[in-house]
């Protein structure tokens, strides 16, 4: 489970972001529990945050959604089984936009909203071997999880098909089921069959797009280029965002 963001965020790094092999080495299996290595996965936590800022600027530069960014724990803690393998920035819901969703839930079912992975999110994250770009909902974000798959369900399969589609290189993916749908390639049929698999509350859904990083192969995510090119896949994903999760354009769960 991707839980585990602390309330004070670090300073994001200053300047133009560059990873570096150590952003990488610090999360391997061999150190991902060392707390030496505690600074250094630090660095790239705040290069992640930097990143997500940007994004979440450009976003409403272009009058995208409004989302706020928080990364997660870049220290051994009881919420990552004392082992940093993964670093992320979530970018969800503004504070004004869970406002809005808390006054419709109702305080019982909204009292946890604030924790970030409650919430549909855009994600960067970095491992020991990749760098990934994605769209979550976590199973504890079920009213998001309900608002698509209601969305869906009453509209028909061929709008969230054709979001899907224009995001080639990216994978549906079910929970932490084997399986996955490629986007770009999917039909009306697979997406079906997804929608009969997934339960909203049980189970996760992500749509990624996984660039591999692994030791000595590194070249194309150490370039000067690899954090302008996660900005751009991220406002790829907006159009995915603003269709499932909910909000007044987007309400599937109380409106009409």
């Amino acid at each position: 489970m991707e839980k585990g963001s602390p309330a004070r965020e670090p300073r994001p790094a200053a300047g133009r972001v560059l990873f570096e092999e150590g952003d990488f080495h610090g999360l391997s299996s061999g150190l991902a529990g060392d707390p030496q290595y505690n600074d250094r996965r630090l660095l790239a936590r705040r290069k992640l945050l930097a990143l997500g800022k940007e994004a979440a600027e450009r976003i409403a530069t272009s009058n995208g959604p409004s989302l706020e960014c928080r990364t997660s724990l870049h220290h051994p803690s009881t919420f990552n089984g004392m082992r940093v393998r993964r670093l992320w920035a979530y970018l969800t819901r503004s504070k004004a936009d869970k406002r809005k969703l808390k006054s419709v839930l109702g305080p019982e079912l909204a009292k946890d909203l604030d924790s970030a992975y409650r919430n549909a999110y855009l994600c960067l994250a970095i491992e020991a071997d990749a760098l990934e770009v994605s769209f979550r909902i976590h199973p504890d974000a079920w009213y998001d999880g309900e608002n698509l798959k209601k969305r869906v369900q009453r509209d028909g399969v061929a709008d969230w098909r054709g979001i899907l589609n224009e995001l080639s290189g990216y994978f549906l993916k079910l929970h932490d089921w084997k399986g996955e749908w490629r986007c770009g390639e999917l039909s009306t049929e697979s997406l079906e069959e997804y929608l009969a698999s997934w339960t909203p509350g049980e189970h996760g859904l992500a749509v990624e797009r996984r660039f591999p990083a692994p030791p000595g192969a590194r070249g194309a995510a150490l370039e000067e280029g690899a954090a302008d090119a996660l900005l751009d896949e991220v406002e790829r994903l907006v159009p995915l965002y603003r269709y499932a999760a909910w909000s007044g354009e987007s309400d599937a769960l109380f409106g009409a």
